[in-house]
């Protein structure tokens, strides 16, 4: 897939590493607690064909600024991070493209900010805390895999784990969230890898007990598009779903052979249908 072009750029808001790849109009992709690297990353993979994508590592993640304040890593100050960041490198608009917790932060950066965004793309995410009245999410204890996932999350914060250890629970991890398990081989690359944030992952355990911003959603003027895997077990399908109904300018797809990765699950599909989606709103 090739390596991504890396640089700390400096912004108002203190230094932030952005990895770059593509050509077109200007596309940020994040997600809350990953720290990418120059082999990229899967979701934001998908979008270099049509557009230049920045892909960011948010404060406290790889060579990032680090948070002075624990309230730094709140999502709403992650957005005024991005402002700095989209500020600095000289766009008056972008496009946003989160998945999971990414487009959390999607949701917030059009609530608050859809004057800096051309479009948002938000996929296997939800507007609201999503674990407490979803027995079909994961994070529930009634879900069947849940104490599981709960062992891995909480093992792979550990700083002692060998690169191996490390490997086989993430592999184990994302296999929980796929249609067809099976096929994680034929669907990840050993190409690109990725590490996780324990600081900002534990920050937003916290935050996301107090998560709900669905009577904000009406503020969301930027053209929308929702993506979700009908099986989603982190974010289920009824929250994409209420964000469709609450987004004035949104349009949802579910996709029916996916679970958490429709991007990878369901590719061609996917790319299709973000490509009619700019195509339409004419940002191809």
């Amino acid at each position: 897939m090739g390596s991504w072009e890396s640089n700390l750029l400096k912004t108002s808001r203190g230094v932030f590493e952005v990895f770059m790849k593509g050509e077109g109009e200007p596309l940020c992709v994040t997600h809350h607690y990953s720290e990418f690297n120059q082999s990229g990353d899967y979701f934001a993979e998908t979008f270099t064909k049509t557009n230049k994508v920045f892909l960011i590592n948010l404060r406290d993640a790889g060579n990032s600024e680090k948070a002075k304040e624990h309230y730094q890593l709140s999502f709403l100050e992650t957005i005024f991070d991005l402002e700095a960041i989209r500020e600095e490198l000289g766009f008056d608009k972008w496009g946003f493209a989160g998945h999971s917790t990414g487009g959390m932060l999607g949701i917030i950066y059009g609530i608050y900010f859809s004057k800096s965004l051309k479009f948002n793309v938000i996929v296997g995410a939800a507007a609201r805390e999503y674990m407490t009245f979803s027995k079909d999410c994961i994070y529930n204890p009634k879900h069947s895999k849940f104490n599981r996932m709960q062992e891995l999350n909480e093992t792979m914060k550990r700083s002692d784990l060998s690169s191996e250890k490390r490997k086989e629970l993430k592999v184990e991890r994302t296999k929980l969230s796929l249609f067809e398990p099976e096929k994680y081989d034929e669907l990840f690359s050993p190409n690109i890898s990725k590490g996780m944030s324990a600081i900002r992952m534990d920050f937003f355990s916290r935050e996301l007990q107090v998560y709900d911003v669905t009577k904000k959603l009406e503020f969301i003027s930027t053209p929308t598009l929702i993506i979700c895997g009908r099986y989603d077990v982190q974010c289920p399908v009824i929250y994409s779903i209420e964000m469709e109904a609450g987004i004035t300018n949104s349009k949802l797809v579910i996709f029916e052979k996916s679970n958490h990765y429709p991007f990878l699950e369901e590719a061609e599909q996917f790319t299709e249908e973000y490509k009619s989606f700019i195509k339409e709103h004419q940002f191809l």
